[in-house]
C-alpha cells in the first residue's frame, strides 16, 4: 500500500482526469506495466 499510494501521489497533478481509473488500487498495477511498454 505505501508503494502505490507513494506513486499515486507523485503522479496524480499531471494525470489527465478522464485516466483517474489508471490510478486505482486494482488497475495500478497494470497501469504501471503500460507505461513501462510506452
Amino acid at each position: 500500500p505505501r508503494a502505490w499510494l507513494a506513486d499515486v501521489l507523485a503522479r496524480i497533478a499531471d494525470h489527465p482526469a478522464s485516466r483517474l481509473h489508471e490510478l486505482l488500487p486494482w488497475n495500478w498495477t497494470r497501469a504501471r506495466e503500460g507505461k513501462a511498454a510506452a
